[in-house]
């Protein structure tokens, strides 16, 4: 950050009174710029015994794996969110069944809610940000070509808690690695 994002100035590094460490700081309004970390959401999305994965088409990681995960947006709910990604990546429209997991990506600045959703119809295409889409068995995932460790993790977690086949049934934990 060089710019105050209040009044256009110079931002120095300063400690503000009472903190206990360096901010970005205005050198002419005094203004803190806090750098939090960004929030991504996505889905495991099953339809059946098959889930729905996402073929990259931007980077980073393009031509990996994925599932329909992105950036939450202000003035959605985390829900929302994950209901939006699935739409812009692979034009599905699914039903949330609950928090799968959440993993904090420290070096990235990232925290990620994912969750169990269902696929309302199996109905997908690529949305924009998408090469290809597939529905695939659990014996088909390209485990080797995951964009993401924490895609592959969450479906791992996915795995353990209802595995490869039998009904979706909610389960609200958080899961560590």
């Amino acid at each position: 950050m060089r710019f105050c994002t209040s009044c256009g100035a110079d931002l120095k590094l300063a400690r503000p009174e009472g903190d206990d460490r360096e901010r970005h700081v205005c050198s002419a309004c005094g203004l803190v710029h806090y750098r939090n970390p960004k929030i991504v959401v996505g889905a495991v999305c099953r339809w059946g015994y098959r889930i729905l994965l996402c073929r990259r088409a931007i980077e980073p990681r393009a031509g990996y794996w994925t599932i329909p995960a992105g950036y939450l947006e202000f003035g959605e709910s985390a829900e929302e969110g994950a209901r939006r990604e699935a739409w812009e990546e692979a034009r599905a429209e699914i039903e949330i069944d609950g928090l799968l997991a959440v993993y904090s990506v420290a070096e990235m600045g990232q925290i990620q809610l994912l969750f169990r959703a269902r696929l309302l119809n199996p109905n997908v295409s690529p949305g924009i940000e998408s090469l290809d889409v597939r529905l695939v068995d659990w014996a088909d995932v390209p485990w080797n070509d995951l964009a993401f460790p924490t895609v592959e993790w969450v479906l791992r977690r996915s795995l353990e808690t209802h595995g490869t086949s039998g009904p979706l049934v909610p389960v609200f934990n958080s899961a560590n690695r």
